[in-house]
């Protein structure tokens, strides 16, 4: 296909940042190239190839070193906010923390401080059903705007449809649905655990920089976490190779720039061989692991 760019870098793509290749790649810029995505379906299936989605990067750790599919980069990123029925609508492209930002400074909108600093796009936070301290994307979720990847019909989802879950919805779990926009409703403070935490001080404090997604496991219950259970089985600061578990949080997986995929891997099954030993936990993916 003309529309795709072919054998690019996509090192970047994720906030990993291990060295990795696409054979085919496109980039959704404009609400109209939605319509293209149609014709790149047919395309893929015919040569059978698998389509990967990405967006800010921040919940997708790359397992080859070159995609032999079509990586397609979410770039659709207006939103526009009823300030008055307190509706916001979004594309999936947009950056949440840019987002929760802009409402509190322009329209006093405070319902989405703890997102402040939360990386990935709004569409990532959708997908994976993103939270942080008490404060979770499916709360204050209308509806969804999708394309339906097996018939190339939009479709409307609600929140009932999504099928939320810990870290979950139906986009994560079927992986048929592409996310175009959606609307929140802001009007009602909804918390499922709430806490009084200064979110900007912590994530500036107590959280590394640097090449990584953030929380790599999700934790296996709201009073055990997975960065408590990583520490007591020694691998707090532990590095492997090009990767480790930060010294700060030791549920971050971190990695060297141009770091190598396969050192993440090793040190993910080294974590979860310990805990399930010396815990009998099961540590769960929170982060999406890609493979061709």
């Amino acid at each position: 296909m003309d529309i795709l760019k072919k054998n690019l870098d996509i090192t970047n793509l994720s906030n990993f940042k291990t060295r990795a290749f696409t054979r085919y790649y496109f980039e959704l810029n404009y609400i109209n190239d939605v319509d293209k995505i149609i014709d790149i379906v047919k395309f893929s299936k015919k040569n059978h190839l698998k389509i990967l989605f990405v967006g800010g990067g921040t919940n997708i750790l790359f397992s080859f070193e070159k995609f032999d599919g079509i990586v397609i980069k979410n770039n659709l990123n207006s939103w526009i906010y009823d300030k008055k029925n307190q509706i916001l609508e979004s594309l999936s492209g947009n950056s949440i923390s840019d987002i929760a930002s802009i409402l509190e400074k322009d329209d006093e909108q405070y319902l989405w401080h703890r997102f402040i600093g939360l990386p990935g796009s709004i569409g990532g936070a959708v997908f994976g059903n993103a939270g942080c301290f008490g404060l979770e994307t499916e709360n204050n979720f209308l509806e969804a705007k999708v394309l339906n990847l097996d018939n190339g019909k939009i479709e409307y989802l609600s929140k009932k449809q999504m099928n939320f879950s810990y870290r979950s919805s139906i986009l994560k779990e079927t992986g048929k649905y592409f996310l175009i926009s959606v609307k929140f409703d802001l009007s009602k403070k909804i918390e499922k655990y709430p806490q009084k935490v200064d979110n900007i001080f912590f994530r500036e404090n107590k959280q590394p920089k640097g090449n990584t997604c953030g929380s790599f496991f999700k934790n296996p219950s709201k009073d055990l976490s997975a960065g408590y259970l990583i520490e007591q089985v020694g691998l707090k600061g532990f590095k492997l190779g090009s990767a480790y578990f930060s010294d700060i949080h030791a549920n971050f997986l971190m990695s060297d720039d141009g770091g190598n995929y396969k050192d993440l891997l090793e040190l993910i099954s080294l974590a979860k061989t310990k805990v399930k030993k010396n815990h009998n936990i099961d540590l769960i993916n929170e982060i999406r692991i890609i493979t061709n």
